[in-house]
C-alpha cells in the first residue's frame, strides 16, 4: 500500500513537472516569436525611411539646377538627412528614449523636405520636369508607406506588449526579461490646428 502511494505520488509530480514545462516553454516561444514579429516590423519602417533617404540625393542634385537661389534649404535637408542617418535603433532596445531620438530626426527631415517642396512651388519650370515630378511623387509614395508600416509596427508591438503583461505570461517575461516596445507616437504639437496664413 505504501509503495503503490509512493507511485502515485511520484506519477503526480511527473505529470505536472511535464504540464509546468509545456507551460513555460509555450509561452516562453510565444514571446519570442512576437518579439521577433516587433522586430520585422522595425525593419520594414526602417526599409521605407531607408527608401526616402535614398530618394533625396536624387532631389536634391535634379532641385540644384533650377533652384540655385535655394541654396540654403538644400542645404538644410541634406543635413537634415545626415542627422536622421546617423539615429539608428537597435530592434531589441526599443525603448522610449531612442524612440523620441529618432522621431526627432526623421521628424526634423520631414519638416525640412515640407519646406523644401513649399519654397519648389515658385519654380514652375522645375514642376514641370518629369524627371522631378517622378521623385516628387515616389517621395509621396514613401511616406505614405512610412505611414503604413509605422500602424504596422504598432499593431505588433502592442499584440506583443499586451502578451507579456498579461497573467501569467507576466512572470516569465519577468523572469526572461522581456521588456515592453515602445510605440510610435504623435510629435509634439501635432494635436493643434495648423495656422494658416495667406
Amino acid at each position: 500500500m505504501k509503495h503503490k502511494t509512493l507511485w502515485i505520488t511520484f506519477a503526480v509530480i511527473v505529470i505536472l513537472g511535464i504540464f509546468l514545462f509545456s507551460w513555460v516553454k509555450g509561452t516562453y516561444n510565444t514571446m519570442v516569436t512576437q518579439d521577433e514579429n516587433v522586430k520585422t516590423a522595425w525593419s520594414q519602417v526602417e526599409n521605407q525611411y531607408q527608401r526616402r533617404m535614398d530618394l533625396i540625393p536624387n532631389l536634391v542634385n535634379t532641385v540644384k539646377g533650377y533652384a540655385t537661389h535655394e541654396k540654403e534649404t538644400l542645404e538644410s535637408v541634406i543635413n537634415a538627412r545626415a542627422r536622421a542617418t546617423q539615429t539608428t535603433i537597435d530592434p531589441s532596445n526599443l525603448n522610449e528614449e531612442s524612440m523620441k531620438k529618432f522621431q526627432a530626426a526623421q521628424g526634423e527631415l520631414s519638416s525640412t523636405l515640407s519646406r523644401l517642396m513649399v519654397t519648389l512651388e515658385r519654380y514652375p519650370e522645375l514642376k514641370a520636369n518629369q524627371h522631378f515630378s517622378e521623385l516628387q511623387a515616389q517621395l509621396e509614395g514613401t511616406e505614405n508607406r512610412i505611414s503604413v508600416e509605422r500602424k504596422r509596427f504598432n499593431e505588433v508591438a502592442q499584440t506583443y506588449n499586451t502578451y507579456i503583461r498579461s497573467f501569467p505570461a507576466n512572470i516569465l517575461a519577468r523572469i526572461f526579461n522581456f521588456q515592453a516596445k515602445t510605440y510610435f507616437t504623435a510629435q509634439t504639437g501635432a494635436e493643434k490646428v495648423p495656422k494658416v496664413e495667406f
